[in-house]
């Protein structure tokens, strides 16, 4: 009886050791280990250490065109192509119906339901919009103006949110002028946080449509 109790005892002293190197007796100390978000959840990584993450198999987009165009349509709509905002704007890019016509959009619910054809839009609005704008294009491309370093990707995207006259305008009075769209977004904003990406392959065409992208 003494020998089983002993047994048993020995047994379950073991099995706690055992289990106890499994415990993350250290988690609590580090305190980088837990990363508190907005919303209060608890988030865990690894490391700190960004070069750790180097042979993740993570997309990585740099200054492609696909981040500039994902980047734009995440301010956007949030990537949504059904969104549909308050003013009316429509889909992934947000594009009013008469900026639709330039680019041979002519059916507003095909449009909604057509991720290729709000491809193709965006595209070609980024070609009318490039030849509409060469010339600032080649002019400003590289300087500074109002403290903003503009380039190609930056211009795009500002006309994007405003137009290409608006564009024109804002380069016209040297930057100090804030032109905004109906939210309170500025052209500078968009120069700013759009600026750097690789447009190159964007050919200027003015009679660009999504018929011949």
């Amino acid at each position: 009886m003494i020998k089983k109790w002993y047994f048993y005892t020995s047994l379950a002293l073991i099995i706690a050791f055992l289990s106890s190197g499994f415990k993350p007796f250290t988690l609590d100390t580090d305190h980088w280990f837990l990363i508190d978000d907005s919303d209060g959840t608890h988030y865990l990584y690894p490391s700190q250490e960004q070069n750790d993450y180097t042979n993740l198999n993570i997309p990585f987009t740099g200054n492609f065109f696909i981040g500039f165009k994902e980047a734009i349509a995440f301010k956007e709509s949030q990537g949504k192509y059904k969104k549909i905002n308050s003013l009316g704007y429509l889909g992934k890019y947000q594009f009013g119906t008469e900026t639709l016509k330039t680019v041979g959009v002519h059916n507003s619910s095909k449009f909604l339901n057509s991720p290729e054809l709000q491809e193709k839009a965006f595209i070609a609005l980024l070609a009318k919009n490039k030849w509409e704008l060469r010339d600032e294009i080649e002019k400003y491309e590289g300087t500074i103006l109002n403290g903003i370093r503009v380039t190609e990707s930056g211009i795009l995207a500002a006309a994007h949110l405003g137009g290409a006259g608006s564009v024109k305008k804002y380069f016209k009075n040297n930057g100090k002028r804030f032109f905004r769209d109906a939210y309170g977004t500025s052209l500078r904003t968009y120069m700013k946080a759009f600026g750097g990406y690789d447009t190159s392959f964007i050919v200027a065409d003015s009679n660009a449509t999504v018929k011949n992208i």
